[in-house]
This record gives C-alpha cells, structure tokens and sequence, in this order.
C-alpha cells in the first residue's frame, strides 16, 4: 500500500511539472527580470505582383525593454507589464541610391520632431489577463499616431498557448482570431474581413464596377519556458478593380519581436489592482482603447476648393466631355469637395459659366456628402422653368449614387412635394426614387422608414391615377426599384389594354431574378407571359408580343413552352415571324441558357421544318462579343423589328458586362415608332389599326432606367417634325458619372494605417436620332455613344512624418455609333445595320511615391500607351449581304 501511495505521488508531481507551462492562459513574465528586445516594422505599398526591392514604404527599428509590474496574487495570468521604446531608426526598406533615398542624413529626431519622439520613448503599461490585452495605459496627450505605434507593439504580447478561436481586441479592431498551438510554437491567423472598427468606408453597389480585396495576418510565436522568444507577423492586402484586375495595388505589413537578453530588472510593485498600482507609479498614465485612434491628417498648403476649381473648370467644358482629361478632373474635384464645407461648395456652383454648370452639378451630386447635398438643394429651385437641364442633371446622379443613403431619399421626396414647374422633372424625380429604393434595399435598408414611403407611393401608384404618363412613371419607377413586391403588378399591367404598360412591365419582369419569376410566383408570371405571347385573351402589338417572347427566353422555360412558341412561328404576322426565327437562332448560336431545352424541343420534326423555319422578312436578333478578358466580358445585342410595311417598330440595343460572376446592364437604348403607316399609304398590322403617331427614345444605363424622350407625339406634331427635321440626333444622357467609388480605410496590425481610393469616372454623351424620307422611301435611324472613362486606385499610408503611397490608373476615350437605314421602296425591304466602334486611344499609368513634410520626395513613374483599331462588330451573314444591296442603290 505504501509502495503504490509513493508511486501515485510521483505520478502526479511528475504530470504538474509537465503541464506547468501548458496551463498558462499566455505569457508569463518573472520578477526582478528585463526581457530586453529587438524591434522592426515596415509597410510596403506596390501593384499587385511586385517585388520587395521595387515597393515603395519604409521599416522603424527599435529596442523594447518589458518588465512585470505587478501580478495577481490569486491569478498568475493577470499581470501588469510596463514596455519602453528605445534607440528608433526609421530607414528605407527597399535598396536605393543616396539620390534616391528620402531618409539619407535624416536623424530619427529631425523625422518625428523632438515631441513626438520622446511620446514615443515614454514608458507605457499593458494589462495581460490570460494572454490577452485588457487595457491600455499611457498619456492622454501624446498623438494618437505615436499611441497606434506603441499599440502595435503590444499587439505582439497578445497571444494564446491552446489551440482554438476566439475573438480578440487589438489595434486592428474587434477580430476573430483562430490559434494553432504546436510544439514551442504557436499560429495566430486573424480573419481580417471579421475585424470591426470605428472607421468604415463605402463601395459601389454595382459589383462588375466594383473593386475586390483579399487579406491576410498571420504571425508565428516561439514559445520557450511559458514566454515569447519571437513573434513574425505579416499581413498583406491586395486591392483590384473587378473589370480589370491590373489596376490593383498591394500593401504588406511586418512585424518582428525578438528576445536578445534576459537581465536583472526592478520588482514587483505593491497594489490591490491594477488601476491603483498604475495611479501610484505615473498619475498621468490613463488607459486608453486598445483599438487604433483615428489620426487627424493635416495638410498644410493644401489647395482650397475654389482654388482647385479655378486650376481645372475649363475640363468641365462641353467641349471636353469627349476627353479623358473631363472624367479626370471630375474625379479630382468630388475628392475636394468631399472635404469642403457647404459654403465653399456653392461658392463654386455660383461661380460656374452658364455651360460647365451642369457638369458641376454631376460633381457636386457625386460627392455624396452631408454638405454637398445641402448646397444642392439650396441652389436649385424645381419652380423655375430655366433650371430643367440643372434639375435633370441632379436627379440622374442622384440615380447613379454609388452608395446613397436614406437623407438623399427623402430629399427626392420632399421634391416631389413641393412645387415642380416641368411634368419631365416630376416623372424623372420619381423613377429616380425608385432606383434609390433598390440600392438601399441592397444595403439592407428596405425598412428605412423613408424607404417603406417611397415603396409604399410606388406601389400603389399605378392604380391611383387614369393619367397614362403617370401610370407609366410608377411603372418605371417599380422597375428601377426591382421589388419583389412589385412582380404581381407588373404581371397584372402585362395584360393591360395599353401597349406602353405592356411593354415597361414586360421589360421589367426580364430584369429580375430568374428564382423569383420561376420559384415564388411561377404560375402567376409565366401563365401570364406566354398569355400575352400567345394572344389567349386580347389582341396586342408585335412589340408587346416580342417582349412577352424575350420574358419566357430568358426565364428557365419549360419544354412545353418552348414547343408552343416554335409551334406558333408560321401563324405569326410576317415581321414577328421573321423576327422569332431569328430570335431562336440566336438563342442557339450564342449558347444562352435556354439552348439546351431549345435544341431538345427542335428534335420534333412538327415544331422544327423547313415550313417553319424559312419565313422571310427583314426583323433581326443578334448577340455578340464586343471584348473578352480574363477579367471581364462585354457582351452586346441588337434587336430590331419592323412593321409589315417595312418602318421601324422597335429597336433595341443592349451592351452587357460580366466580371466574377457578376452581371451589369451597362446599356440599353430602345427606339419604337407606331402608327407610321399612314405616311407610306400602308396597312397596319393586326392589333395596330388605331395606334397615335409616335417616336421615341428610351435608355437604361448602369441599371438605372431613365425617363424616356419623345421625338413626336401626334400626326401633327410628325408632319411638323417631318418638314423641319435637320437630321441632328436629340440627346438622351449626357454628363459624368461616378461608376467606381471604392473609400477604405485599412488599420494595419503594426500601428500604422493605410487608406484605399478607387474611383472610375465617365463623360458620356448618347443622343439618338429618326429620319424618314418620303421622296427616296428611306427611313434611318441612328444612336450615337460617345464616352471617356478614368479609372484611378489611389493607396497611401500617411504618417505625421512621412507619407507613402502609389496611384495606378487607366483611361480611355471611346465611340460607338448604330445606325439602321430602312428601304422600303419594295418588298422585302432592304434593310442594313451598322455598329461601328471608331479608333481609340487607351493607356495605363503606375506611380509610387515617398514625401518628407520637409519636401523631400522620391517619385517612381512608369506607363504605356496604345491605339486600339476601330471595327465593325459582325452581325449575321444576311445583314451583310443586305448592306451591300443597300449601299450597291445608293451609287
């Protein structure tokens, strides 16, 4: 009995022994000891794939001297650790020469300046409870830059010896932190998408035009005898724009703690807790966050708004919208003005010429800042007729916000209340709203109390009113607004006796979620739509029908669905049947998501013949590629369909974007004309008999549906229209657009922080156009898009005493023409389509630099340029053959 208590005993002194390090929460510090320690942390900032030696940054060097405090008497792991900050270097990371390097002959002193040096050196204390850093404590008044330094420092104290997740509080934030404990050595992995702090940016809503991160913190610990040896931390961010992964930027961030000696250091101190132990060694010594403060930047002989504005107004110019130095310098200007108070902003707007007034009203929108809202609604006044062009420019940036909030929705609606001089402004100020309901619902804002009374007036709308152009205006709206919610009213209106009702709700339902028309709704939506298609109830236009087609493509159909639209093609009337066959063929040629049941439903000899399927007439459907990248793909489409007379129906091009997975409806512009034949001595077609005279324009551009343009309405205003046309193209859109609008402030675990700029302007000016000339029976019908586009990706790390960063950007200058010409002299009527895409330049620009507040700076430039050669994009063999007859008359 003896002999087994004896080896029980041994046992379990021998199992205490062995755990006695493996208990502790964290490190351990003894008594009477200095743990003596090297230091480093440098931040690199460079593209993507860059290398050490050609990355810009810079690394501070130091010695770090920890000692305990004071210690828990019940609790080993809750200590008081004092760290002191010595012997500070600041150097370049990279190799350069003397020339080249901003730091040589400079004393760390004559860098930080005499104050901010000797805050850095000043002693501070942390509090270790079970590994982790409970509180901070150093002077109040020492720069929150010197603070975040020192933070960092004891971001590398902060450690765990089991395995297992957590989450943690550091100078990053409030993070998820997953430990992997090994033998003597310990991972620490911090989930930096987790992290959360108290600066936030914003990004676009719009993924295609948005930009991507990916992030990474790692650091090793060494572990020996229950305390750090070393700690390694890297952390590394990579930011790209999704559309072109080039212009990206890298920043990487190390940190290095390493024990060099162990010496004789002062005891412990007497106290109960913390807080008193503290209070009796240093009474200015407060604890402070653990997390990162926010760094107020200074910027001293920095320009004021009105001076930058005076250095860059004449870009803003008409005349300039075709150049790339237009977006440039739209870009240039919001980033002032989203530091510029209210005042200084209409100073500017006051200050502009009669011309370049619009394009600063782009801008000023643009901004999205408290400030820049108020000085808009101060400067516009919706009652007086000769701000229409200023109040349209307004609300269409408005719709392009690339993160808007529930303040400029409300303003929209306190619009819509007053009193507003032009039905035009009224009906864009709504669908404008719409497209804001639909990007605050993206953010998660649908119950927004704002929110819920513009969803509220939207749906209820269309059936508040008799009035067709209002009935249409809630209609548009619902469709920019893309609410669930708004399905059964678009499938109600499909049906309705109006053809323009049709056609906006038709067009609508193609622009959601296939889910939500398949899944939530199916037998409502799609017995509707093929209702339409098929005619089970009514009589409706060849273009109604068309969309009803379009809607059943693109939605999943069933095989039975598709049978019955081939079965349908012969009973058709001739252009609608020329017009599905092409439809189908190229359903099939680009391999669209219903080609396989497509192609299954053609095996049926009843549904796919020659009868069926050789039709005659001039309507067309084609799609093709416009560009294809690793990155990204430009898709277009060309829809046209014609009356059995031969004149114009409907038109309709479509420029599509893909990045990641992500689709963009860059594009639409839509020509319809009706009731035309009474020019030409012509028979309307079937459903078509009493149509008014009308020609217009409708565009969607990034996702957001805007009012459409009339070019006449009436038999007298065609007639009227008819003698006095010049041939000139009406315009549809024309400004700057913010696309890209990526802000980031990226707080870096070493202390230091990072900001992140990306931002993507265009100058876009798309007019259109119609043509009829009864003396050659030629009908032609043109839309015209011209653009600029900027794109920059701005990333700085701006200290006190140094600051650090690159640009990388790409511009470019485009344009792209359609152009339709119709003779109907005989039929078939010959009828040709172009889509030309002149010559343009395109060029890529990379800039890394280094500043001293004394002036002293290292700049690195590097870019290409190149002309890209115009074409026309091929559309199907029978166009081809088409233009040649057509160009083969006009000699």
């Amino acid at each position: 009995m003896l002999a087994l208590f004896v080896l029980l005993l041994c046992i379990t002194s021998s199992f205490s022994a062995s755990t006695r390090g493996a208990g502790a929460a964290g490190p351990r510090l003894n008594n009477d000891q200095l743990y003596k320690f090297s230091y480093t942390t440098e931040v690199l900032v460079d593209r993507a794939k860059g290398s050490k030696d050609g990355s810009v940054g810079y690394r501070i060097s130091s010695d770090v001297d920890v000692n305990l405090v004071w210690r828990d008497p019940s609790s080993k792991d809750d200590q008081l650790i004092q760290l002191v900050i010595s012997n500070v270097k600041i150097e370049n990371v990279a190799q350069r020469s003397a020339k080249k390097n901003i730091f040589q002959g400079a004393t760390t002193q004559s860098l930080l300046g005499e104050n901010k040096l000797a805050a850095l050196e000043r002693p501070f204390m942390v509090h270790l409870k079970n590994g982790k850093v409970s509180s901070f404590y150093c002077y109040k008044a020492e720069p929150a830059s010197i603070k975040n330094l020192k933070r960092g420092v004891a971001s590398l104290l902060q450690v765990q010896s089991r395995s297992g997740k957590v989450i943690e509080n550091d100078v990053s934030g409030r993070c998820t932190v997953e430990y992997k404990a090994a033998q003597g050595q310990v991972t620490r992995t911090k989930a930096l998408e987790t992290c959360k702090t108290a600066e936030t940016g914003f990004t676009t809503y719009i993924q295609v035009l948005g930009v991507s991160g990916e992030s990474s913190s790692v650091t090793v610990f060494t572990l020996e005898d229950g305390f750090i040896k070393s700690a390694t931390a890297k952390e590394t961010h990579i930011l790209a724009v999704n559309a072109r992964r080039t212009t990206a930027a890298k920043i990487v961030s190390r940190q290095n703690l390493t024990l060099v000696t162990i010496e004789t250091g002062p005891f412990e101190a007497a106290g109960k807790n913390v807080a008193s132990v503290v209070k009796s060694l240093d009474e200015k010594l407060y604890a402070v966050g653990v997390t990162a403060e926010k760094v107020k930047s200074q910027c001293k002989g920095c320009r004021s708004l009105f001076e930058h504005w005076q250095e860059v107004q004449k870009q803003f110019e008409p005349d300039s919208l075709s150049k790339a130095i237009a977006p440039r310098s739209f870009l240039a200007l919001i980033q002032s003005m989203r530091k510029a108070s209210k005042d200084e902003i209409l100073q500017v707007l006051k200050s502009s010429t009669k011309t370049a007034l619009p394009q600063v009203v782009d801008a000023v929108t643009s901004s999205q800042t408290p400030a820049s809202l108020d000085a808009m609604l101060q400067f516009l006044n919706f009652a007086d007729p000769k701000g229409l062009v200023l109040h349209e420019r307004f609300l269409y940036a408005c719709g392009f916000a690339s993160h808007p909030n529930e303040r400029m929705l409300q303003a929209l609606v306190d619009i819509s209340k007053g009193k507003i001089v032009s039905n035009d402004i009224k009906e864009s100020v709504v669908i404008i709203m719409g497209a804001l309901v639909h990007k605050l619902c993206q953010k998660g804002g649908c119950e927004l109390p704002t929110v819920v009374e513009v969803k509220k007036m939207i749906l209820e709308g269309p059936d508040s009113t008799q009035v067709e152009s209002d009935v249409q205006m809630y209609l548009l709206a619902l469709k920019n607004s893309l609410l669930p919610e708004a399905i059964p009213l678009f499938s109600k209106y499909a049906e309705s006796e109006v053809g323009a009702y049709c056609t906006i709700s038709l067009t609508a339902l193609q622009r959601y979620d296939v889910a939500l028309i398949t899944d939530e709704v199916p037998d409502e939506v799609k017995q509707t739509v093929n209702r339409v298609y098929h005619q089970n109830r009514r009589v409706y236009e060849k273009n109604v029908r068309a969309a009803a087609a379009d809607v059943v493509f693109s939605s999943n159909p069933s095989y039975m669905e598709v049978k019955n639209m081939l079965l349908s093609i012969g009973n058709l009337p001739r252009e609608l049947n020329k017009y599905m066959l092409s439809k189908v063929n190229d359903i099939l040629h680009f391999e669209m998501p219903a080609s396989k049941i497509l192609r299954q439903a053609m095996k049926d000899m009843i549904s796919h013949n020659y009868d069926r399927f050789s039709k005659v007439g001039s309507s067309s459907a084609f799609s093709g590629f416009m560009a294809r990248t690793a990155d990204a793909t430009t898709t277009y489409s060309l829809d046209i369909l014609y009356s059995g007379s031969g004149v114009l129906r409907r038109s309709n091009m479509n420029i599509y974007g893909a990045s990641n997975g992500a689709m963009l409806h860059g594009l639409q512009v839509a020509i319809e004309a009706q009731g035309m034949e009474s020019l030409i001595a012509a028979k309307p077609d079937e459903g078509e008999e009493d149509l008014e005279s009308f020609a217009g324009m409708s565009a969607l551009l990034f996702d957001v549906q805007l009012r459409p343009v009339t070019f006449f309405k009436g038999y007298s205003d065609l007639m009227s229209k008819m003698f006095s046309m010049s041939g000139e193209p009406m315009n549809v859109v024309k400004g700057l657009i913010l696309l890209t609008d990526h802000s980031q402030v990226i707080q870096l675990q070493s202390g230091l922080k990072a900001n992140a700029e990306f931002q993507g302007g265009l100058a876009i000016d798309i007019s259109g156009g119609m043509e009829v000339s009864l003396w050659y029976r030629e009908s032609k019908t043109s839309v015209n898009n011209k653009g600029a586009m900027v794109v920059t990706g701005n990333v700085t790390v701006d200290m006190d005493f140094v600051r650090t960063g690159m640009e990388v950007s790409f511009e470019t200058e485009a344009s792209l023409d359609f152009i339709t010409t119709v003779q109907f002299s005989e039929y078939p009527f010959l009828v040709c389509m172009q889509m030309d895409k002149t010559t343009f330049p395109f060029s890529e620009s990379l800039t890394k630099y280094e500043s001293l507040p004394s002036g002293k700076s290292y700049v690195s430039r590097r870019g290409h340029k190149q002309l890209l050669p115009g074409s026309e994009f091929p559309l199907h063999q029978e166009n081809s053959n088409m233009c040649k007859r057509v160009f083969d008359s006009d000699l």
